[in-house]
Protein backbone atom coordinates (compact mmCIF):
# COMPACT_ATOMS: atom_id res chain seq x y z
CA UNK A 1 0.00 0.00 0.00
CA UNK A 2 2.77 2.41 0.91
CA UNK A 3 4.59 1.69 -2.34
CA UNK A 4 1.39 2.08 -4.39
CA UNK A 5 0.64 5.43 -2.74
CA UNK A 6 4.23 6.65 -2.95
CA UNK A 7 4.57 7.21 0.81
CA UNK A 8 6.50 5.58 3.64
CA UNK A 9 5.19 2.64 5.65
CA UNK A 10 4.99 4.63 8.88
CA UNK A 11 2.57 7.10 7.27
CA UNK A 12 0.23 4.27 6.22
CA UNK A 13 0.37 2.73 9.69
CA UNK A 14 -0.24 6.15 11.28
CA UNK A 15 -3.32 6.75 9.15
CA UNK A 16 -4.74 3.31 9.85
CA UNK A 17 -4.24 3.63 13.60
CA UNK A 18 -5.42 7.24 13.81
CA UNK A 19 -2.06 8.59 14.97
CA UNK A 20 -1.96 10.64 11.77
CA UNK A 21 -5.56 11.77 11.21
CA UNK A 22 -6.64 12.34 7.64
CA UNK A 23 -8.12 15.65 8.79
CA UNK A 24 -4.55 16.93 9.30
CA UNK A 25 -3.64 16.35 5.65
CA UNK A 26 -3.39 19.23 3.22
CA UNK A 27 -6.51 19.51 1.06
CA UNK A 28 -4.70 18.69 -2.16
CA UNK A 29 -2.99 15.66 -0.66
CA UNK A 30 -6.31 14.40 0.68
CA UNK A 31 -7.96 14.68 -2.74
CA UNK A 32 -5.00 12.88 -4.31
CA UNK A 33 -5.28 10.09 -1.74
CA UNK A 34 -9.00 9.55 -2.40
CA UNK A 35 -8.49 9.43 -6.16
CA UNK A 36 -5.49 7.16 -5.89
CA UNK A 37 -7.40 4.75 -3.65
CA UNK A 38 -10.21 4.70 -6.22
CA UNK A 39 -7.71 3.90 -8.97
CA UNK A 40 -6.31 1.06 -6.85
CA UNK A 41 -9.77 -0.51 -6.56
CA UNK A 42 -10.92 0.68 -3.14
CA UNK A 43 -14.59 0.12 -2.28
CA UNK A 44 -16.46 3.21 -3.47
CA UNK A 45 -18.98 3.22 -0.64
CA UNK A 46 -16.66 3.80 2.35
CA UNK A 47 -14.45 5.98 0.16
CA UNK A 48 -17.45 8.21 -0.50
CA UNK A 49 -18.08 8.49 3.25
CA UNK A 50 -14.63 9.86 4.12
CA UNK A 51 -15.82 13.47 4.09
CA UNK A 52 -18.75 12.63 6.38
CA UNK A 53 -16.39 10.75 8.70
CA UNK A 54 -14.10 13.78 8.94
CA UNK A 55 -17.08 16.05 9.64
CA UNK A 56 -18.15 13.63 12.38
CA UNK A 57 -14.65 13.76 13.87
CA UNK A 58 -14.80 17.58 13.92
CA UNK A 59 -18.12 17.52 15.75
CA UNK A 60 -16.94 14.87 18.21
CA UNK A 61 -13.70 16.77 18.80
CA UNK A 62 -15.59 19.99 19.51
CA UNK A 63 -18.00 18.21 21.83
CA UNK A 64 -15.08 16.76 23.80
CA UNK A 65 -13.58 20.23 24.25
CA UNK A 66 -15.73 22.31 26.64
CA UNK A 67 -13.67 25.42 25.88
CA UNK A 68 -14.96 25.70 22.27
CA UNK A 69 -16.92 28.95 21.93
CA UNK A 70 -20.53 28.64 20.78
CA UNK A 71 -20.00 30.68 17.61
CA UNK A 72 -17.10 28.41 16.59
CA UNK A 73 -18.84 25.12 17.28
CA UNK A 74 -19.17 23.08 14.04
CA UNK A 75 -22.86 22.54 14.78
CA UNK A 76 -23.47 26.30 14.88
CA UNK A 77 -22.56 27.23 11.31
CA UNK A 78 -23.26 24.18 9.16
CA UNK A 79 -26.30 21.93 8.74
CA UNK A 80 -25.06 18.38 9.10
CA UNK A 81 -26.30 15.51 6.92
CA UNK A 82 -27.56 11.99 7.47
CA UNK A 83 -24.17 10.51 6.59
CA UNK A 84 -22.48 12.59 9.28
CA UNK A 85 -25.15 11.70 11.85
CA UNK A 86 -24.69 8.01 11.03
CA UNK A 87 -20.94 8.33 11.52
CA UNK A 88 -21.43 9.96 14.91
CA UNK A 89 -23.88 7.22 15.91
CA UNK A 90 -21.29 4.62 14.87
CA UNK A 91 -18.77 6.17 17.27
CA UNK A 92 -21.37 6.42 20.04
CA UNK A 93 -23.08 3.03 19.99
CA UNK A 94 -21.11 0.91 17.51
CA UNK A 95 -23.98 0.53 15.02
CA UNK A 96 -22.52 0.94 11.52
CA UNK A 97 -24.18 3.21 8.96
CA UNK A 98 -26.69 1.37 6.74
CA UNK A 99 -24.34 1.70 3.75
CA UNK A 100 -21.66 -0.26 5.62
CA UNK A 101 -23.83 -3.01 7.11
CA UNK A 102 -22.28 -5.84 5.15
CA UNK A 103 -19.44 -8.31 5.60
CA UNK A 104 -16.02 -6.70 5.25
CA UNK A 105 -12.76 -8.37 4.24
CA UNK A 106 -10.68 -9.73 7.12
CA UNK A 107 -7.53 -7.83 8.05
CA UNK A 108 -4.36 -8.92 9.75
CA UNK A 109 -3.69 -8.04 13.35
CA UNK A 110 -5.98 -6.49 15.98
CA UNK A 111 -8.64 -4.38 14.27
CA UNK A 112 -11.48 -2.55 16.00
CA UNK A 113 -14.96 -3.57 14.85
CA UNK A 114 -16.15 0.04 15.10
CA UNK A 115 -14.72 3.53 15.76
CA UNK A 116 -16.28 3.30 19.20
CA UNK A 117 -15.53 5.94 21.83
CA UNK A 118 -14.43 4.80 25.27
CA UNK A 119 -16.81 5.05 28.21
CA UNK A 120 -15.28 8.24 29.62
CA UNK A 121 -15.11 9.92 26.22
CA UNK A 122 -18.70 9.02 25.54
CA UNK A 123 -19.86 10.49 28.85
CA UNK A 124 -17.89 13.68 28.22
CA UNK A 125 -19.24 13.90 24.66
CA UNK A 126 -22.87 13.85 25.78
CA UNK A 127 -22.32 15.97 28.90
CA UNK A 128 -20.72 18.73 26.84
CA UNK A 129 -23.45 18.46 24.19
CA UNK A 130 -26.09 18.95 26.88
CA UNK A 131 -24.17 22.00 28.13
CA UNK A 132 -24.10 23.34 24.57
CA UNK A 133 -27.87 22.85 24.29
CA UNK A 134 -28.49 24.85 27.45
CA UNK A 135 -26.00 27.58 26.51
CA UNK A 136 -27.49 27.90 23.01
CA UNK A 137 -31.00 28.12 24.46
CA UNK A 138 -29.87 31.06 26.59
CA UNK A 139 -28.30 32.78 23.58
CA UNK A 140 -31.62 33.18 21.73
CA UNK A 141 -32.48 32.63 18.07
CA UNK A 142 -28.93 33.46 16.99
CA UNK A 143 -27.88 29.99 18.14
CA UNK A 144 -31.00 28.13 16.98
CA UNK A 145 -29.04 25.87 14.62
CA UNK A 146 -26.59 24.84 17.34
CA UNK A 147 -29.44 24.21 19.76
CA UNK A 148 -31.41 22.11 17.26
CA UNK A 149 -28.52 19.95 16.12
CA UNK A 150 -26.93 19.45 19.54
CA UNK A 151 -30.30 18.53 21.07
CA UNK A 152 -30.91 15.99 18.33
CA UNK A 153 -27.52 14.35 18.94
CA UNK A 154 -28.13 14.12 22.70
CA UNK A 155 -31.02 11.79 21.90
CA UNK A 156 -28.44 9.13 20.96
CA UNK A 157 -27.53 8.83 24.64
CA UNK A 158 -29.51 5.94 26.10
CA UNK A 159 -27.73 5.83 29.44
CA UNK A 160 -30.04 5.79 32.49
CA UNK A 161 -28.62 9.04 33.88
CA UNK A 162 -29.32 10.85 30.59
CA UNK A 163 -32.81 9.56 29.89
CA UNK A 164 -34.66 11.99 32.15
CA UNK A 165 -32.73 15.04 30.90
CA UNK A 166 -33.19 14.09 27.25
CA UNK A 167 -36.88 13.27 27.61
CA UNK A 168 -37.53 16.56 29.44
CA UNK A 169 -35.51 18.62 26.94
CA UNK A 170 -37.21 17.06 23.92
CA UNK A 171 -40.75 17.24 25.27
CA UNK A 172 -40.17 20.86 26.33
CA UNK A 173 -39.70 21.77 22.65
CA UNK A 174 -42.94 20.17 21.45
CA UNK A 175 -44.67 23.54 21.76
CA UNK A 176 -42.73 24.75 18.72
CA UNK A 177 -44.92 22.62 16.45
CA UNK A 178 -47.03 25.63 15.45
CA UNK A 179 -44.02 27.55 14.05
CA UNK A 180 -44.12 28.72 10.44
CA UNK A 181 -43.03 26.12 7.90
CA UNK A 182 -39.35 26.44 7.03
CA UNK A 183 -38.48 28.74 9.93
CA UNK A 184 -35.67 27.82 12.36
CA UNK A 185 -38.25 27.00 15.04
CA UNK A 186 -40.18 24.77 12.62
CA UNK A 187 -36.93 22.95 11.79
CA UNK A 188 -36.26 22.48 15.50
CA UNK A 189 -39.76 21.13 16.07
CA UNK A 190 -39.25 18.64 13.23
CA UNK A 191 -35.92 17.45 14.63
CA UNK A 192 -37.42 17.16 18.10
CA UNK A 193 -40.35 15.06 16.86
CA UNK A 194 -38.08 12.73 14.87
CA UNK A 195 -35.75 12.31 17.85
CA UNK A 196 -38.69 11.32 20.05
CA UNK A 197 -39.86 8.85 17.39
CA UNK A 198 -36.40 7.28 17.27
CA UNK A 199 -36.58 6.87 21.04
CA UNK A 200 -39.84 4.96 20.71
CA UNK A 201 -42.53 7.66 21.00
CA UNK A 202 -44.27 8.16 17.60
CA UNK A 203 -47.07 10.42 18.89
CA UNK A 204 -45.18 13.77 18.73
CA UNK A 205 -44.12 13.07 15.14
CA UNK A 206 -47.67 12.21 14.12
CA UNK A 207 -48.91 15.40 15.82
CA UNK A 208 -46.23 17.42 14.03
CA UNK A 209 -47.25 16.02 10.63
CA UNK A 210 -50.92 16.81 11.31
CA UNK A 211 -50.38 20.29 12.77
CA UNK A 212 -47.24 21.61 11.10
CA UNK A 213 -46.80 19.97 7.69
CA UNK A 214 -50.08 18.75 6.24
CA UNK A 215 -52.15 21.27 4.24
CA UNK A 216 -49.43 23.94 4.52
CA UNK A 217 -47.63 24.52 1.21
CA UNK A 218 -44.65 26.25 2.84
CA UNK A 219 -44.23 23.45 5.37
CA UNK A 220 -44.64 20.72 2.73
CA UNK A 221 -41.89 22.35 0.66
CA UNK A 222 -39.66 22.78 3.73
CA UNK A 223 -40.07 19.11 4.61
CA UNK A 224 -39.08 17.93 1.12
CA UNK A 225 -36.19 20.40 0.95
CA UNK A 226 -34.86 19.15 4.27
CA UNK A 227 -35.14 15.52 3.16
CA UNK A 228 -33.23 16.40 -0.02
CA UNK A 229 -30.40 17.97 1.98
CA UNK A 230 -30.37 15.31 4.71
CA UNK A 231 -30.06 12.53 2.13
CA UNK A 232 -27.41 14.28 0.05
CA UNK A 233 -29.67 14.96 -2.93
CA UNK A 234 -29.21 18.71 -2.40
CA UNK A 235 -25.44 18.67 -2.44
CA UNK A 236 -24.51 22.29 -1.69
CA UNK A 237 -23.51 22.77 1.99
CA UNK A 238 -25.86 24.98 3.98
CA UNK A 239 -24.86 27.37 6.75
CA UNK A 240 -28.36 27.58 8.23
CA UNK A 241 -31.91 26.33 7.75
CA UNK A 242 -32.98 29.09 5.33
CA UNK A 243 -32.73 26.75 2.32
CA UNK A 244 -35.89 24.97 3.49
CA UNK A 245 -38.05 27.98 2.54
CA UNK A 246 -37.60 27.41 -1.21
CA UNK A 247 -41.20 26.69 -2.25
CA UNK A 248 -40.20 26.04 -5.87
CA UNK A 249 -38.27 22.88 -4.83
CA UNK A 250 -35.21 23.80 -6.91
CA UNK A 251 -31.67 22.54 -6.58
CA UNK A 252 -32.38 18.81 -6.25
CA UNK A 253 -33.60 15.95 -8.40
CA UNK A 254 -37.03 14.54 -7.41
CA UNK A 255 -36.26 11.06 -8.79
CA UNK A 256 -33.13 10.80 -6.66
CA UNK A 257 -35.09 11.89 -3.59
CA UNK A 258 -37.77 9.28 -4.33
CA UNK A 259 -35.05 6.63 -4.42
CA UNK A 260 -33.66 7.88 -1.10
CA UNK A 261 -37.05 7.96 0.59
CA UNK A 262 -37.84 4.46 -0.69
CA UNK A 263 -34.58 3.16 0.76
CA UNK A 264 -35.05 4.96 4.07
CA UNK A 265 -38.63 3.72 4.25
CA UNK A 266 -37.16 0.22 4.43
CA UNK A 267 -34.24 1.02 6.78
CA UNK A 268 -35.92 3.33 9.33
CA UNK A 269 -39.25 1.89 10.53
CA UNK A 270 -39.34 4.32 13.48
CA UNK A 271 -40.04 7.19 11.08
CA UNK A 272 -42.67 5.36 9.03
CA UNK A 273 -45.29 8.11 9.39
CA UNK A 274 -42.92 10.85 8.22
CA UNK A 275 -41.72 8.72 5.31
CA UNK A 276 -45.32 7.93 4.38
CA UNK A 277 -46.37 11.56 4.28
CA UNK A 278 -43.20 12.67 2.48
CA UNK A 279 -43.62 10.01 -0.23
CA UNK A 280 -47.21 11.07 -0.73
CA UNK A 281 -46.20 14.76 -0.90
CA UNK A 282 -43.36 14.10 -3.34
CA UNK A 283 -45.56 12.06 -5.69
CA UNK A 284 -48.27 14.74 -5.43
CA UNK A 285 -45.79 17.49 -6.33
CA UNK A 286 -44.24 15.44 -9.15
CA UNK A 287 -46.83 13.00 -10.59
CA UNK A 288 -44.42 11.95 -13.36
CA UNK A 289 -42.18 10.23 -10.81
CA UNK A 290 -44.14 6.99 -11.02
CA UNK A 291 -42.81 6.63 -14.58
CA UNK A 292 -39.18 7.53 -13.80
CA UNK A 293 -38.11 4.07 -12.63
CA UNK A 294 -40.48 1.12 -13.13
CA UNK A 295 -38.30 -1.19 -11.03
CA UNK A 296 -38.27 1.29 -8.12
CA UNK A 297 -42.04 1.81 -8.46
CA UNK A 298 -42.66 -1.96 -8.22
CA UNK A 299 -40.37 -2.42 -5.22
CA UNK A 300 -41.86 0.57 -3.41
CA UNK A 301 -45.42 -0.57 -4.14
CA UNK A 302 -44.65 -3.96 -2.62
CA UNK A 303 -43.10 -2.35 0.45
CA UNK A 304 -46.09 -0.05 0.90
CA UNK A 305 -48.46 -3.02 0.61
CA UNK A 306 -46.65 -4.82 3.44
CA UNK A 307 -46.80 -1.75 5.68
CA UNK A 308 -50.51 -1.32 4.99
CA UNK A 309 -51.02 -4.95 6.00
CA UNK A 310 -49.09 -4.51 9.26
CA UNK A 311 -51.43 -1.81 10.50
CA UNK A 312 -48.90 -0.10 12.83
CA UNK A 313 -49.33 3.35 11.29
CA UNK A 314 -51.51 6.40 11.87
CA UNK A 315 -54.83 6.88 10.09
CA UNK A 316 -53.29 9.68 8.01
CA UNK A 317 -50.41 7.44 6.96
CA UNK A 318 -52.87 4.72 5.99
CA UNK A 319 -54.84 7.11 3.77
CA UNK A 320 -51.75 8.55 2.14
CA UNK A 321 -50.00 5.22 1.63
CA UNK A 322 -53.16 3.86 0.06
CA UNK A 323 -52.95 6.69 -2.48
CA UNK A 324 -49.23 6.02 -3.03
CA UNK A 325 -49.93 2.32 -3.54
CA UNK A 326 -52.74 3.02 -6.00
CA UNK A 327 -50.59 5.44 -8.01
CA UNK A 328 -47.63 3.05 -8.19
CA UNK A 329 -49.80 0.03 -8.99
CA UNK A 330 -51.77 1.98 -11.58
CA UNK A 331 -48.49 2.71 -13.42
CA UNK A 332 -47.66 -1.00 -13.53
CA UNK A 333 -50.97 -1.74 -15.27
Amino acid sequence: MAEALGIDLGTVQGRESGRRPLANMKAGAFLDLKRRLLTLGADRTPLGLLDAAMDADRIIGAALDPSVRLELHPLAGWVHTRDTAHMIAWAVDGAPPPALRRPSPSRRGPVATAPLMGTQERRAFFANLRNAVEAAAGAGDGRALLHRQALYLTSYDRSPEANSWTAHALHARRGLATAQGGSPRWAEARSTATALARRGDPVPLRDFIDRSIADDDAAEAANLNYWAYWMGVLREPQADDAFMSDRDLTGWDPATLLRGLAQGFHESPGYVDLYAHSLWALLTAHPWLQHASPALARALANRVARILDDGLISSRSRRELSVVHYVLRDHQH
